[in-house]
C-alpha cells in the first residue's frame, strides 16, 4: 500500500497508520478532526463537507467538524473500519479521487508545520493501571525488599487507581513543578513546599469508544470492540509527596497535577499486525480475566531528556509495550466486572512500562534507583530526578516491513513552582 503523498520510510505516519487527532491552524480556524499522513494533516471536516462519508454509516451527519473525536468514537468498530478503508483508498497512489483534485487537496491537506495540535478526546474519566511486573517488582524491592516485592494480590488482578481527567494535557504543554506535603526522613513533622523528586512515567493509554451500561460488565472476549485506539502517556509523579500521602488510599496530589498524552490516536486496526504474545501469566487468572489470543503489542518505546545545558535530546531509556503483564482486554474487563459503567472518551493508562534490563526502566525512580545512581548526561550534568528547565520526551512506534506505525511523541518542559 502506497500513498500519492511522499512518506519517508522512518515517518511515523504512513498510509498504513492514519491516526486520528484534533488540530487548528496556527492562524485561523476552530479545532476540527483530522488524520496524519506523512508531513501533512488531512482535514476530515473538509471531506465531510464534500459528502465524502455519505456512503458509510456516518451518512450526512456532522462528525468531524467538532473539537473532539468523541462523536466518531461513539459509532463503533464497523464504522471505524469503514472510514479507515475509505481514507486509505482516497490517499492511495492508484486512486484519482483526491490525487487529481487540486482544489480539494489544497483545502484538505495541510502541512503539519502550519497546525497546532489539540486534545484529541474529551476525556470523561481516567484510570491508571499498574500492569508492568518489572516496574512493580523494582518499586517493591526498593520499599519492601526482594522477599515482599510484589503484593499478594498483584498476580491475580490488574491493580489500578482512578486519576484526574481534568489535568490531562496534550503534548507540548509546560508542567509547573507541584507543591505539597512531604516528610523528610529525619523530621518529626511534615513540611510544605515544591517537590524535590519530580519524575516521569513511561506509559501508554487507550480510549474507550463505545461504553457499557451501569450494571452490565464487558466480557473479556468482547473488550476489543470497545477500544478505539492508543496514545503515549507520561504520568508525571512527585515521589516525595507520594511517599507521605499514599497510605492508606494510594496516589493523590503526587499524580493529579498533570498527565501528558500524545496528540495522535493510533487505531487498533493499524496496530493489528503487531500483536504478539505477552508474558506467561502464573498463576492462571480467574476465568473472567482469561483472554484468548495475543493481546500484547510490539511497540518500541523511547525516553529522552533535554536540559538547559544539554541542548540535544539524550536517550535515557528504551523499552517495549510487549513487556506488560496485564493486557488491555484484561484491564477493561476487570474495570467493568463489578458493573462499573464506562463512557466514550474514558482513558485507561497502562502504568509505568519497564523492561527486564536497567536501560529499559520506565521512570527516574528506577533508572537512578531512588537517586542512588544518578544518570550522567553528555553535558557533564547528573540527574537523580527532573529539574526545572528539563524537557522530557517519550516516543513510540511499531516497525513494519518498510514502514512504521508511529505515535509521534509526547513532551513537556518543567517550569519552576509558583
Amino acid at each position: 500500500m502506497k500513498s500519492f503523498i511522499e512518506v519517508k520510510p522512518d515517518s511515523h505516519f504512513p498510509i498504513q497508520n492514519l491516526p486520528y487527532g484534533v488540530f487548528k491552524l496556527k492562524v485561523g480556524n476552530d479545532p476540527v478532526c483530522g488524520v496524519a499522513i506523512g508531513e501533512y494533516v488531512l482535514d476530515l471536516s473538509m471531506l465531510e463537507e464534500k459528502g465524502f462519508f455519505s456512503n458509510t454509516n456516518l451518512g450526512k451527519e456532522i462528525i468531524f467538524e467538532t473539537p473532539s473525536l468523541n462523536k466518531f468514537m461513539q459509532k463503533g468498530r464497523e464504522t471505524w473500519k469503514q472510514v479507515r478503508t475509505l481514507l486509505q483508498m482516497a490517499l492511495s497512489d492508484e486512486n484519482p479521487i483526491l490525487r487529481d483534485d487540486e482544489d480539494l487537496k489544497k483545502i484538505s491537506l495541510i502541512p503539519m508545520k502550519d497546525v497546532e495540535m489539540c486534545m484529541p478526546v474529551d476525556i470523561g474519566n481516567y484510570t491508571d493501571f499498574y500492569s508492568s511486573r518489572e516496574h512493580a517488582t523494582n518499586v517493591g524491592i526498593m520499599f519492601r525488599g526482594k522477599e515482599n516485592a510484589l503484593m499478594p494480590n498483584w498476580l491475580h488482578i490488574p491493580i489500578a487507581y482512578h486519576g484526574r481527567a481534568s489535568s490531562i494535557v496534550v503534548s507540548g504543554t509546560e508542567i509547573t513543578r507541584p507543591k505539597g506535603q512531604t516528610k523528610p526522613a529525619n523530621a518529626e513533622t511534615p513540611i510544605f513546599g515544591p517537590t524535590k523528586l519530580l519524575d516521569f512515567e513511561l506509559e501508554t493509554g487507550f480510549f474507550v469508544g463505545q461504553g457499557n451500561l451501569l450494571g452490565e460488565p464487558i466480557a473479556v472476549e468482547d473488550t476489543y470492540n470497545h477500544i478505539f485506539g492508543m496514545v503515549l502517556v507520561n504520568d508525571w509523579s512527585a515521589r516525595d509527596i507520594q511517599t507521605w500521602e499514599y497510605q492508606p488510599l494510594g496516589p493523590f496530589l503526587a499524580k493529579n497535577f498533570a498527565t501528558s498524552i500524545s496528540p495522535w490516536v493510533v487505531t487498533m486496526e493499524a496496530l493489528e499486525p503487531f500483536r504478539v504474545s505477552g508474558p506467561k501469566q502464573e498463576p492462571e487468572p480467574l476465568p473472567y480475566l482469561r483472554s484468548k489470543g495475543n493481546w500484547a503489542y510490539d511497540i518500541n518505546l523511547e525516553v529522552g531528556i533535554r536540559t538547559l545545558k544539554q541542548k540535544e535530546m539524550f536517550t535515557i531509556s528504551r523499552s517495549n509495550y510487549k513487556y506488560l503483564y496485564w493486557n488491555i482486554c484484561q484491564q477493561l474487563a476487570h474495570h467493568t466486572v463489578n458493573g462499573c459503567n464506562t463512557i466514550t472518551g474514558d482513558m485507561m493508562a497502562s502504568g509505568t512500562i519497564s523492561g527486564p534490563d536497567k536501560d529499559s526502566y520506565g521512570s527516574m525512580l528506577e533508572l537512578t534507583w531512588r537517586g542512588e545512581n544518578p544518570l550522567k548526561l553528555p553535558s557533564g550534568e547528573e540527574r537523580k530526578f527532573l529539574e526545572d528547565g528539563d524537557t522530557l520526551e517519550i516516543s513510540g512506534y511499531c516497525q513494519g516491513e518498510g514502514y512504521r506505525i508511529g505515535f509521534g511523541n509526547v513532551s513537556g518542559k518543567i517550569l519552576p513552582a509558583k
